[in-house]
């Protein structure tokens, strides 16, 4: 079994189109390339005095989030609104999951509701692929983060942001800096990143910050920062996950910053029109320096806005991609029972 290969078939419909998201994994680049495409469409609404179209009007899309985040989950119920679609946020401290209901009789109840469509954050790897594949297949799942496995649309708008300000991936240098071994989005980034052709991916980091397959990634590794950075023209920081370290990863937080932390002088060492991102949350004085954060080069809330076309982009086009397959699976149907008469 090729993990890879199953998630595609997973992913994708007979016609090749997506219906659910659950990685960047094994993506084509033309696939890649048409969601960006999409979101690219959606980025002026915020604009526009309507801020609204009818693509998933009368869908309902529900929000399962097993972990917190505002961001994220703010992002998917605005794109989800803007599509006009109907959105539940279910809140799982006081869902019947908490009262000893198992989360596949949830989800199960939640699909007879006639629900199109689950926006999945989870702590355990894996989540949303297990829901696309063993409790609701006919619903579409967006994989919101799960574990440290992925975090497909945060990696999306990140390549959104790239080719809104940077143009065409093929030419450019592209530094990763932080807790890389425990980041769902870097792992969701690199691969998008070498699918659509950036020319050198970067992962600047503690060697206890790094995962243990990094040299299956395409990327170039480097300790430190200064190093990487020469030359590079998107810098992406990444916060330490704190909450997911089970042990001493390094000395302290203010040790990662002295020799990790984005500083203006730091920057400099980059291209001169390098750009800076973060997934956020942000913590200033950490992994990057306030006048940075908050500086010319940083696009960091732009990102936000990204992420909301973006995720329309996927909601969007999953949604088709399902309603496709159902007629597929309609059609062959009525042909089997012709054949039967």
């Amino acid at each position: 079994m090729n993990p890879v290969t199953d998630s595609l078939q997973l992913q994708l419909n007979e016609q090749g189109q997506l219906r659910h998201f659950l990685t960047t994994e094994g993506l084509s680049c033309e696939l890649l390339t048409d969601i960006l495409n999409t979101a690219d469409s959606f980025v002026d609404m915020g604009a526009q005095s309507v801020k609204k179209v009818p693509l998933l009007r009368g869908k309902t899309v529900i929000n399962l989030f097993f972990e917190n985040s505002t961001r994220t989950r703010s992002t998917f119920e605005l794109a989800a609104k803007r599509l006009s679609a109907d959105v539940l946020n279910l809140d799982i401290a006081t869902s019947a999951t908490s009262k000893g209901e198992t989360l596949r009789d949830t989800l199960w109840n939640l699909e007879a509701m006639h629900s199109d469509m689950f926006v999945v954050r989870h702590p355990n790897s894996g989540a949303a692929h297990f829901i696309a594949q063993h409790v609701t297949p006919n619903v579409a799942i967006i994989n919101a983060g799960d574990g440290r496995h992925a975090h497909p649309t945060q990696a999306m708008l990140d390549m959104l942001t790239i080719r809104r300000h940077k143009g065409a991936f093929e030419p450019l240098k592209v530094a990763i800096v932080g807790d890389i071994l425990h980041s769902r989005v870097a792992r969701s980034q690199i691969h998008a990143l070498n699918t659509l052709g950036a020319d050198e991916v970067r992962l600047i980091a503690p060697k206890t910050l790094l995962p243990t397959d990094v040299d299956s990634l395409g990327v170039k590794v480097y300790s430190d920062l200064g190093e990487g950075l020469k030359d590079v023209d998107v810098v992406i920081m990444l916060r330490l996950q704190l909450e997911r370290m089970q042990s001493a990863f390094l000395p302290s937080q203010g040790e990662f910053y002295k020799l990790y932390g984005l500083s203006r002088e730091r920057l400099a060492q980059a291209n001169p029109g390098a750009i800076v991102m973060h997934p956020g949350p942000i913590n200033r004085g950490v992994e990057i320096e306030s006048e940075v954060a908050d500086g010319a080069q940083s696009l960091i809330l732009k990102q936000v806005g990204y992420g909301v076309a973006t995720r329309m982009a996927v909601m969007s086009m999953a949604v088709s991609g399902q309603q496709a397959q159902k007629q597929v699976q309609e059609n062959n149907q009525a042909q089997a029972d012709e054949g039967n008469r």
